[in-house]
């Protein structure tokens, strides 16, 4: 039975099963050779044994991190099997725990593999006059580079250029009323935004090509952020995925919307360009700067309480992944019809709820997508179900790197026995 907290999966392959039976074997083999490497070479097997899994222990919490935490813990995992590795020369004495390191990597590497789940994507009719909008300087020139336009056309996709000066809207706009049966977004997650707004409203199907610097969008949808060609096909022979879409006071947006430090220091590049799962890690740095937080914005939590000041308030889309190893800073589900909230500092830091308002004495400072606003208060936030008929290409997989990944670390290893069997890894 699908487990309706997951979008709809293929069953795991022959390749994803044999990753995670590598992945299992090789994480039980580590653990038998720290045992072995204990027993053999006592006392000074468990002094190397306890330095492997610490530098073990600090590298799987330093990849949940960003910034400063995640080079901290990376140089102590470092500087803990240089020690060890010293020790080991020393002492005669390293052999087992050398194997364990190097089965620890393999097993790594295997679990990534195991967890890259298909959606099933079912089948669509082929768009007779679709259309692309692109953006020519997005992504530092991606899509110019790649040809986008020659390509679209050998396809029978109409190509516009968006050029400085231009309306995207009036030229979505312009485009519909042309006959577009399709529309499809080549540039930054606001550029998907707002054509996916449009093609929201006309009911017609979206594809999102991976134009952009961190394509945020496209990632959590299954696309493949290095194809952009590729990510044409969606309008040639793609399935369709039905999402949700959210919106603050009509304003459509793909991925989330923040206040207070971020949305102050969006337009700064350290900032703009950091991935969702960086946001808690800098916000701290600005507000530290004496930056403008988001004390002064009254809201409720999820409790009905009225909401204490806090550094950033952050709605999205659909709630993210924060913290795991597999996929933290995405959205295993884009069509559970709710938003995601988090806010720094309370004791209720992250929840789900289909509306969140937020008032103010003053116009507020928000980013939208990474984009810079200044909106005027009460600012409502919706989720709006169902509203986006999104196109996939077949050779993309469409669905988020965590849709199957297990939401906690404790969980990994139960995963991967359920996808080993050929079972989804997100379900019991």
């Amino acid at each position: 039975m699908h487990d309706p907290m997951v979008p709809a999966l293929t069953k795991p392959d022959a390749s994803r099963r044999l990753a995670a039976v590598v992945a299992v074997v090789t994480v039980v083999g580590a653990a038998l050779a720290l045992l072995v490497g204990m027993v053999q070479s006592f006392p000074d097997g468990p002094v190397l044994a306890a330095l492997v899994v610490l530098a073990a222990a600090a590298v799987l919490d330093g990849l949940r991190r960003r910034g400063t935490a995640r080079s901290a813990e990376v140089a102590m995992a470092a500087l803990l099997l240089v020690i060890a590795g010293a020790l080991a020369l020393r002492w005669r004495a390293g052999g087992p725990a050398l194997i364990a390191v190097a089965l620890i990597a393999v097993g790594g590497m295997a679990a990534r593999r195991a967890f890259a789940a298909s959606a099933v994507l079912p089948e669509a009719p082929r768009p007779l006059r679709p259309v692309v909008i692109w953006n020519p300087r997005s992504g530092g020139g991606k899509a110019a580079k790649a040809n986008l336009d020659a390509e679209a056309g050998a396809r029978g996709i109409r190509a516009i250029e968006l050029r400085p000066g231009d309306d995207l809207v009036e030229l979505v706009e312009g485009a519909v009323a042309d006959g577009a049966d399709a529309l499809a977004a080549a540039g930054g997650d606001g550029t998907q935004a707002l054509v996916a707004s449009i093609a929201a409203r006309e009911g017609l199907p979206f594809a999102c090509i991976p134009a952009g610097t961190r394509n945020h969008f496209a990632l959590d949808l299954g696309v493949d952020r290095n194809d952009v060609i590729g990510a044409l096909d969606a309008l040639v022979d793609g399935g369709e995925r039905v999402v949700d879409l959210a919106e603050v006071n009509g304003r459509v947006f793909v991925n989330n919307a923040s206040l207070g430090v971020y949305a102050a220091a969006v337009q700064r590049d350290a900032y703009r360009n950091a991935k969702v799962s960086t946001l808690l890690d800098t916000v701290p740095d600005a507000f530290g700067r004496g930056e403008e937080g988001a004390g002064d914005l009254r809201w409720s939590g999820p409790d009905g309480s009225a909401g204490q000041p806090v550094a950033a308030l952050l709605v999205s889309n659909n709630p993210y992944r924060l913290g795991t190893i597999v996929g933290s800073g995405t959205r295993p589900r884009l069509d559970a019809a709710t938003l995601g909230v988090a806010a720094v500092g309370t004791h209720f830091p992250r929840w789900t709820t289909p509306e969140f308002v937020v008032d103010s004495d003053a116009p507020v400072p928000i980013g939208v997508d990474g984009e810079a606003l200044l909106m005027d208060p009460p600012l409502v936030f919706r989720v709006r179900p169902a509203a986006l008929k999104v196109r996939i290409a077949r050779s993309h997989r469409g669905a988020s790197p965590s849709s199957d990944a297990p939401a906690h670390t404790r969980g990994a290893m139960a995963a991967l026995l359920r996808i080993a069997a050929g079972r989804s890894g997100s379900s019991g």
